[in-house]
């Protein structure tokens, strides 16, 4: 690796427990580009990269969006500071919404409000699909479906609920709701009990019956792209999808061209994660949502060869001629406790649509799995600190505060930080 320092120019990281924070902090450590990690959050796996040359307590944006954007614009201020990569819902929002704001200091390659707002209102993302020719469920406010003897999930209409969406709220308030209904026939929801539960009328889209789950990356230069990546999805964060916990990277034609079609529909500026699966009775790979920001199964994605935190920084930095995106095919990876989460979902959840697999055929296909290919989002011989503090976060609190991981994390990152 290359030391960290061995440049002056930082990227500022707004994160969480996000492993695509840490694969942007190693990735651009590699080119000796540094890296402040900046969160609400205690114990960040980022942050106790030995990678990771600052990190920084910041506002919780969900208890107060406008003292957190205040703390992120005076971090931006910094001579150091070339750009801003989003990493979270609540950033890809604010850098957008403030965009103006952020260019007096930094470079941001994010979409315009416009543009964000067509791509995170659910309702007008189905439009958009419709228009550009792509595939996507039916889509329909709760408010006009009276019969629920079709296959129909409910779920939020908005990738993230602000006052740009719904009157009763004000600049400083953010939430995500990551409800999903799948709607039992003999049972039909409570449409007001719905609207309480999520704090607003969601949508209801039909069920596609599908036989794999997709997804396709972007980054793109008011319309044109300078990067794009596929993978296929083999077990997602729950057994019913979710984000991608064991993936492999892929290239199919028409995978792409309906990737390509949605964000030449919407004029795209910035990162895009499009969720696609494929309607097992068609064949066609079929819109699920978008997302503009870096992506959950990001340390996939770099492990195969397509550096995206480094082309959002040449992109940023004035040097997207630079990028050269080729990646290797057949490439699989594992987010270990998304692999647990995937467990867990098999011993928990239910759907009317899904058949839950079974307990001992799952042990044995992540078993199987993790030998054939042991490739891992946060595991590292050279920098152990992020799976140490990972693996606090998915520990029982009584088993996590009997290890001294952070003590641990601590001795192998070296790095400063500051309240």
């Amino acid at each position: 690796m290359t030391d960290t320092h061995s440049t002056n120019e930082r990227a500022l990281i707004p994160t969480g427990h996000d492993a695509a924070s840490y694969t942007c902090v190693r990735s651009l450590a590699r080119r000796g580009i540094g890296s402040i990690i900046a969160s609400e959050k205690d114990g960040v796996p980022a942050a106790s990269s030995r990678y990771c040359d600052e990190s920084v307590s910041v506002p919780d944006p969900r208890e107060g969006l406008l003292a957190y954007r205040d703390e992120l614009l005076e971090l931006a201020a910094r001579p150091d500071v070339r750009t801003v990569i989003p990493v979270r819902p609540e950033d890809s929002y604010l850098l957008s919404r403030y965009r103006e704001a952020f260019a007096e200091h930094v470079s941001l390659v994010v979409p315009t409000m416009e543009q964000l707002l067509a791509a995170t209102d659910r309702l007008q993302l189905a439009a958009a699909a419709d228009a550009a020719g792509v595939p996507v469920p039916e889509t329909r406010l709760l408010a006009d479906v009276g019969d629920w003897s079709e296959d129909l999930l409910i779920k939020s209409r908005y990738n993230f609920l602000t006052d740009d969406s719904l009157e009763h709220l004000t600049p400083d308030d953010m939430d995500v709701v990551k409800e999903i209904h799948h709607v039992v026939h003999e049972d039909p929801p409570d449409p007001e009990a719905v609207r309480r539960s999520m704090g607003h009328d969601p949508i209801v889209q039909e069920f596609i019956h599908t036989d794999d789950e997709f997804m396709f990356t972007g980054l793109y230069d008011h319309g044109e792209p300078l990067a794009t990546f596929q993978h296929r999805q083999i077990r997602g964060n729950s057994y019913t999808g979710g984000g991608g916990v064991y993936r492999r990277s892929i290239y199919e034609p028409e995978l792409e061209r309906v990737g390509r079609a949605l964000l030449a529909e919407l004029d795209w500026h910035g990162l895009a994660c499009i969720e696609y699966m494929r309607d097992a009775a068609t064949g066609e790979y079929v819109l699920t949502e978008i997302n503009p920001r870096m992506w959950q199964s990001l340390p996939s994605t770099v492990r195969a060869g397509a550096d995206y935190p480094y082309y959002y920084w040449l992109a940023a930095t004035g040097r997207a001629d630079e990028i050269d995106c080729t990646y290797e095919l057949g490439v699989g990876t594992h987010m270990l406790h998304g692999e647990l989460g995937y467990l867990l979902s098999v011993l928990t959840e239910e759907s009317p649509y899904v058949e839950r697999p079974s307990v001992p055929g799952t042990v044995w296909e992540i078993g199987r799995s993790i030998v054939r290919e042991p490739r891992f989002d946060y595991l590292a011989l050279d920098d152990p600190g992020p799976f140490l503090a990972g693996l606090r976060t998915v520990l029982p609190g009584s088993v996590a505060d009997r290890l001294p991981v952070h003590r641990l994390a601590d001795v192998v990152s070296r790095r400063p930080r500051r309240s």
